[in-house]
């Protein structure tokens, strides 16, 4: 598809509002859409949707599955609707912060309500939808439910510490383990039946309203993963112990003295000089599917594919690593030649070379700018608008890893010499920072313009998103429901089209 120039909000479907401590891919979803195309927005960004667990802190870049969606999303009054759970249930669900999401209290009460749409579910009979998307996804939920199942039996412990013939997948035992667990296995697969069905309905709602979405792909994939354990010929594996062998980060910068380890098992892109087939036909399932669920895909760490850091499993710093050669172009080649058409935003930030440069621009992918990178340097800086060489680009005020705006502004990671430089770009004292930096976002050459919605709203630090290299207190962001109103989305419908990137589309009859 074709990225027409416009604008639109990155908001993770955890931090909208709702009634049950998350937000959800129902009401909470379509009103926020609705909010959306009546402020002129042409696009929604989201984090990846995957299922995530308390071992990876809930972070939504570690999940267990690169297809699955996360139960957690789930519209439980649409179960109500479907007959499947009581409305009375759901009255006696317990009180819930509309300002943070309490995830263990969250998981226990979603998991109880899932488990009662499923039983009632299985007394009435499947049915043939259910039957239908089975067999349609088989490719990858048939190893997913089961490997849900199994880790629930194995006291939810890593694969790599489950039974060795469990772990590596022995045919007999295999197959034996697959009956007894067979009524968990329905269980996850009907969780992802509700998860996809929703989906679907949302997203063609949100493009029945002008808006595109737009997903997130994270290049890596977790060491605990149903990807890496039912297919450990894509990774570079020892053969006997099925441990990495290799393992993923980035070297040592201005950042951190010994780099950033961050333990993802690398990919076996070739196998004896030639091309990977099993994981060159994995990655084309996980776009397709990627493609089937957002209109824009962005993927995170794009400098992967044309070169990558990779740490010996045993060196428990990034220090010693080495630049490994990715696949390059002739993989973007060969996806296009059997998927089509791929629209997808490159995320090259931090440390890019002129050789990564020239890949996204012979793939004529957009890149990204983040105005809060803008100001620490000169006026040559690539992050200031005045730089941008083409509208091949997508500038964000922030991003889910940045401070929000305001906080980063009138806080301590800003040097006086820099925040001097955002007055004198602004021409005034940053008093409306936030704002501001829509504005300059808006006007800007870029294609697109995205802004977290805390900086739509001007929150400051207590509403940030994630903190780079912690682990407490990230991803638990919500937006109360009162912020998102119509005095925000004319104000931002306002400015959007004084810019021209606004497009209103009437709401439509449901779907």
């Amino acid at each position: 598809m074709e990225m027409a120039r416009g604008s639109g909000v990155l908001l993770h479907i955890s931090s909208l509002p709702g009634r049950f401590g998350i937000g959800n891919i129902g009401g909470p979803a379509r009103e926020f859409v609705d909010f959306l195309a009546d402020a002129g927005q042409r696009y929604w960004q989201f984090l990846p949707l995957g299922p995530t667990s308390a071992i990876a802190a809930y972070s939504p870049y570690m999940s267990f599955s690169a297809f699955a969606g996360n139960s957690l999303f789930i519209d439980l009054e649409r179960l109500v609707g479907d007959g499947l759970v009581s409305g009375a249930v759901l009255a006696a669900a317990p009180e819930f912060s509309e300002y943070q999401v309490d995830f263990p209290k969250v998981v226990l009460f979603v998991e109880q309500i899932l488990t009662q749409a499923f039983q009632e579910f299985s007394k009435s009979g499947s049915g043939n939808e259910f039957a239908e998307f089975r067999r349609r996804e088989a490719s990858w939920l048939t190893d997913y439910a089961f490997f849900m199942a199994l880790r629930e039996n194995n006291n939810f412990l890593p694969w790599y510490q489950w039974p060795a013939e469990i772990a590596g997948r022995g045919s007999e035992v295999y197959e034996s383990w697959r009956e007894k667990l067979a009524e968990r296995i329905d269980f996850h697969c009907f969780c992802q039946y509700c998860f996809f069905s929703q989906w679907a309905e949302l997203k063609r709602y949100a493009n029945s309203r002008g808006v595109s979405l737009i997903g997130d792909i994270p290049i890596y994939v977790g060491h605990d993963s149903v990807d890496l354990w039912a297919n450990p010929g894509c990774f570079r594996l020892d053969s006997a112990t099925l441990t990495p062998t290799h393992v993923a980060g980035v070297p040592p910068d201005y950042f951190s003295a010994t780099g950033q380890r961050w333990g993802n098992p690398l990919y076996r892109w070739q196998i004896g000089g030639e091309i990977n087939h099993q994981l060159y036909d994995w990655w084309g399932e996980r776009f397709r599917s990627m493609f089937r669920m957002a209109d824009i895909c962005r993927i995170d760490h794009f400098r992967g594919f044309e070169s990558f850091w990779e740490i010996d499993f045993a060196e428990e710093t990034a220090v010693n690593g080495r630049w490994g050669k990715g696949p390059g172009r002739a993989f973007f080649d060969d996806m296009a030649e059997h998927i089509g058409d791929l629209p997808i935003i490159a995320e090259d930030l931090g440390l890019i070379t002129s050789e990564v440069d020239e890949l996204r621009r012979a793939l004529g992918f957009p890149g990204m700018k983040v105005l809060q990178f803008a100001f620490d340097s000169d006026e040559k800086n690539p992050y200031l608008p005045h730089n941008y060489r083409s509208d091949n680009s997508v500038v964000y005020t922030g991003t889910h890893d940045n401070d929000t705006t305001l906080g980063w502004f009138s806080g301590g990671q800003i040097t006086d010499g820099a925040r001097a430089r955002v007055k004198r770009y602004l021409r005034n004292d940053g008093g409306e920072i936030s704002r501001d930096f829509i504005r300059l976002a808006l006007s800007s050459a870029a294609r697109i313009a995205i802004f977290p919605m805390q900086d739509v709203l001007g929150f400051g630090n207590d509403c940030r998103m994630n903190l780079p290299g912690t682990v407490a207190g990230n991803w638990q962001w919500r937006c109360a429901p009162r912020f998102i109103n119509g005095e925000v989305a004319g104000w931002l419908w306002d400015e959007t089209s004084f810019y021209n990137r606004a497009e209103r589309i009437n709401k439509l009859a449901e779907l």
